[in-house]
């Protein structure tokens, strides 16, 4: 290989990385907050079972 075609494959992979990167933070902001309203929800759930029973 040149040194050409290693420089372009390495601007490629930091290209790549710059536009995975935001994909990947925006797609674990929205995992935790499934996580968050779902512990929430059951929460609501075990409390509301709870206190319909005592």
């Amino acid at each position: 290989m040149d040194m050409g075609r290693i420089l372009l494959v390495i601007l490629a992979v930091i290209a790549a990385l710059f536009l995975v990167g935001p994909l990947l933070g925006f797609a674990f902001g929205v995992l935790k907050w499934v996580l968050i309203i779902g512990g929430v929800a059951v929460a609501v759930m075990l409390a509301s079972k709870w206190f319909s029973r005592a």
